[in-house]
């Protein structure tokens, strides 16, 4: 792991302000600390242009002349080093004083009146399975007396998914349509998904790709990441129960998922690193996939929020219900590091704008799990809603929101804003 990675520098000085006046904000996801890439457009008909959130406005980077171009997949593709070397300008710039005040006041826009989408070009999409508290419960609810398979501590588990689906935040969805095998000898039947789940997750978007037959070593992983990003892989329960064996995932999981607008980097994250542990008695990975640097600093300190607004709710005017909290260097079982070292081992290319999911990010509490499958024992029981309404899972006009931020004491507070989108009754036949 590149000595870069864990460097602090200037731009993480807590005491350094912006003359963007609400990127100094005590609550703003957004301080110069922070500085995360999307892109967004000022109407349907205009091209994507990069953007970097400061505050709550956009600095346009085409327009304040820090790049040439629109095409976050070629920022992302030109390396550690080029970001680097652009965050330092950004954070020298929007610095409280800076003399770029006078031209770049006019490349802002307010996030509020744009159109924030895809962070990038999404070509591949891989979800793994790092969440080995997640991975545990649900496999207690099929597997009493051998939840956890043996492999799962040996090898990061992994499908590839389905990247038309991936959808940008806020974009609402319709309630899927699958197979679907009711209990005894009938015979499955195509119904809408009454067991519709979320998945508290992250995205993992590569930069730097990798050629065809490279593997990637594990002191090189984290050069060929851009970031971490918000993400909820929606699951139907009742087709993926049907359906998975012996191929896993199909229809339950390629019908959406959602994704933030801002990909929060690797740079940002530096002061939020914790160390690595595998609990105690666990086999230690394979030489490739371990390294004494993965060890002391391959984990995120990342706070994870789930919330649920139903309909009613939102007709009340009530923002929504937290259901779940966790953390994800409390529930990943595999670092970033050594998801992009396994993808690539085999041979396989990764390319700028590939996504890779963590999977589902629960705590070790049962009440942080990240997916109504586990906070309802597969359905066994309901939660009980603040406004006297009960879930097992999601209902027609229910919206998620995924949410998370970084605390560290001597560190400015960062965030990721926003995952969300609202699921709509299935389309008639």
């Amino acid at each position: 792991m590149a000595n870069e990675h864990l460097a602090l520098d200037a731009t993480h000085d807590p005491q350094r302000l912006s003359w963007v006046e609400s990127a100094n904000s005590a609550d703003t996801e957004f301080p110069i600390q922070n500085l995360p890439f999307g892109r967004f457009r000022a109407g349907a008909q205009e091209p994507w242009r990069i953007g970097v959130a400061i505050g709550n406005q956009v600095l346009d980077l085409q327009a304040a002349g820090l790049l040439d171009h629109g095409d976050m997949n070629r920022l992302m593709a030109a390396g550690p080093q080029t970001r680097r070397r652009l965050r330092q300008a950004l954070s020298q710039g929007l610095t409280a004083g800076a003399p770029q005040a006078a031209t770049w006041h006019d490349a802002l826009l307010a996030m509020d009146s744009v159109e924030l989408g895809l962070p990038c070009r999404i070509g591949d999409y891989t979800d793994f399975y790092v969440g080995i508290h997640h991975a545990t419960a649900v496999g207690r609810l099929f597997r009493p007396d051998n939840p956890l398979l043996p492999n799962y501590r040996w090898v990061p588990i992994g499908y590839h998914g389905r990247a038309s689906t991936v959808l940008a935040s806020g974009t609402p969805f319709h309630r899927p349509r699958g197979q679907v095998k009711p209990a005894g000898d009938a015979p499955p039947a195509l119904a809408p998904s009454s067991r519709l789940d979320l998945e508290l997750e992250l995205g993992i978007f590569i930069g730097t790709p990798n050629a065809l037959g490279e593997p990637v070593p594990l002191a090189e992983a984290e050069d060929h990441v851009f970031g971490l990003a918000l993400f909820n892989d929606w699951s139907a329960r009742d087709f993926q129960a049907w359906e998975y064996q012996p191929l896993g995932p199909f229809l339950a999981k390629n019908f959406a998922s959602t994704v933030s607008p801002w990909i929060v980097t690797l740079d940002a994250l530096a002061p939020f690193r914790r160390a690595f542990e595998r609990p105690a008695g666990d086999p230690q990975p394979l030489p490739y996939l371990d390294s004494a640097a993965n060890q002391a600093s391959g984990a995120f300190d990342i706070a994870l929020e789930v919330v649920l607004q139903t309909a009613t709710m939102r007709a009340a005017g009530q923002a929504g219900e937290t259901i779940s909290r966790s953390n994800y260097a409390d529930a990943a079982y595999w670092t970033l590091a050594q998801l992009v070292t396994h993808h690539s081992v085999n041979g396989c290319a990764l390319a700028a704008g590939d996504l890779l999911g963590t999977g589902t990010l629960s705590g070790p509490q049962p009440e942080q799990a990240g997916s109504l499958l586990e906070l309802t024992g597969g359905g066994q029981r309901q939660i009980a809603l603040a406004n006297g309404e009960q879930r097992r899972f999601l209902e027609d006009g229910d919206a998620i929101a995924l949410r998370g931020r970084c605390e560290r004491a001597g560190f400015r507070s960062i965030g990721f804003g926003t995952c969300v989108a609202t699921v709509l009754p299935a389309r008639p036949l």
